[in-house]
């Protein structure tokens, strides 16, 4: 009957094409519409790494204490970032499953080819665990190690992108670069990777690609390497000279633990108030401890990843929908009020309600799907021109995959089966007699 049922109602689309295609219109511009937004913020709101997402964690320690604050808008008085005195107190402490505290720095790269300039490299200093942790995937070679760490060692791990540039792709592993004018030993080449959002680190670009070098932390504070990141004073102004910038209350590091287990996390909570309330006791801090360990999901909304300008405007999408949709119905319903006569005649020749209740939900989920399939292609325009005003780090978010076709398709087939239920009743209570009696 299914079949049946198509038939007739390709047959009854075709007769009345102009109010066909301005519900096919209304279906798909309400479509792309919404999936043009949804598609940015699905991009924007992704996991990042779910596999790992409760298992990783931030951490938080108030330095500055409840009289310096941070901004009207945080609750809790807590900075997002950590002073190099904690960073390391927490490292050396070693109570973690796995640990990294980071920053973002760079430095000049000489190029052995001469036909290439030098330029400038961005880079983060972190420790070995770093590529554990984040579950960073390499072409070539591999992480350095734990003892690189401890000793201080002139070794590097490069980007994909940095690779193609200066070495043509090729395995660079035991090659060396100059940077700064001094020599690191290659050990280890990165495949693509763009975790978005960039959540390990979301101080400026949230969107943006990761750095295009990693050396090791001990290494970068033995050279002296400056941060590039987002760096707070409790005073406003920075200290002046290196030693009095690592013993200063100075926020600039990104400190991150692995948790395998709620227990793991439950003990690690209990060592970070302990280890607050221990700088209370020295003297160091005048306040009770307050410090927060945040999976990946909740630092996401902490930070505010997602803009609620754009949750907004996916709401505004929907509400837009909502508007077509109803234009859609009003369109089925004087549809089918002119068809009143075609479906009398059917009563009268033994047609039951539920026959034509049938025949016009099918009718209405034809033009759903065909309402689906031009929103695609307004939303794949959409998308176009936002690629175009957007920077090229958001506008990587732009971009269809096939579960946002899967949602298109599927949210215009059951919201215009929807929107047709009404319409479709009205013409289930036709009466054969009246109809009959009429003609």
């Amino acid at each position: 009957m299914f079949g049946y049922y198509f038939k007739l109602a390709l047959g009854s689309l075709r007769r009345n094409a102009v109010l066909t295609a301005l519900m096919i219109a209304a279906i798909g511009v309400g479509i792309g519409a919404l999936m043009t937004t949804l598609t940015v913020f699905r991009a924007m709101a992704a996991d990042p790494i779910p596999s790992k997402s409760r298992q990783l964690f931030a951490v938080q320690i108030d330095n500055w204490g409840p009289k310096k604050g941070v901004s009207p808008g945080d609750k809790d008085n807590l900075q997002v970032q950590l002073s190099y005195i904690d960073a390391m107190g927490l490292m050396n402490a070693n109570a973690a499953h796995r640990q990294t505290v980071m920053y973002v720095t760079g430095f000049a790269l000489t190029p052995v080819n001469p036909d290439l300039r030098p330029f400038q490299v961005q880079a983060r200093a972190a420790y070995a665990d770093f590529f554990w942790m984040f579950n960073a995937p390499f072409r070539y070679g591999g992480p350095w190690s734990a003892a690189d760490d401890s000793g201080h060692a002139d070794v590097v791990v490069i980007g994909n992108e940095l690779n193609e540039k200066v070495f043509g792709g090729a395995n660079s592993v035991g090659k060396t670069i100059d940077l700064d004018d001094h020599e690191y030993r290659i050990v280890g080449v990165l495949d693509r990777w763009q975790p978005t959002p960039k959540y390990f680190d979301l101080n400026g670009n949230t969107y943006g690609t990761p750095e295009d070098a990693f050396i090791p932390f001990t290494r970068a504070i033995d050279q002296q390497m400056a941060s590039w990141g987002n760096t707070n004073c409790p005073s406003g102004g920075g200290p002046s000279g290196w030693d009095a910038r690592l013993q200063s209350e100075c926020i600039w590091m990104q400190f991150w633990v692995e948790l395998p287990t709620p227990a793991d996390a439950a003990r690690y909570r209990a060592f970070l108030n302990n280890y607050a309330a221990e700088q209370q006791r020295s003297g160091r801090f005048s306040w009770p401890p307050n410090t927060r360990l945040r999976d990946v999901r909740e630092w996401l909304v902490y930070q505010h990843a997602v803009d609620d300008g754009v949750r907004i405007l996916v709401l505004v999408s929907f509400s837009f929908l909502l508007v077509c949709l109803l234009n859609a119905m009003g369109l089925m319903l004087a549809k089918i009020m002119g068809r009143v006569a075609d479906i009398g005649v059917r009563r009268a020749l033994g047609a039951n309600r539920r026959a034509i209740f049938s025949q016009c939900l099918i009718e209405a989920s034809v033009v759903g799907l065909a309402g689906g399939l031009l929103g695609l292609l307004l939303t794949a325009l959409g998308l176009l021109g936002l690629r175009s005003l957007l920077s090229e780090d958001v506008g990587r978010l732009t971009h269809f995959s096939p579960a946002d076709v899967i949602i298109a398709v599927t949210l215009s087939i059951a919201a215009t089966t929807l929107a047709g239920l009404y319409p479709t009743w009205r013409a289930a209570q036709v009466q054969p007699a009246w109809q009959l009696k009429s003609q």
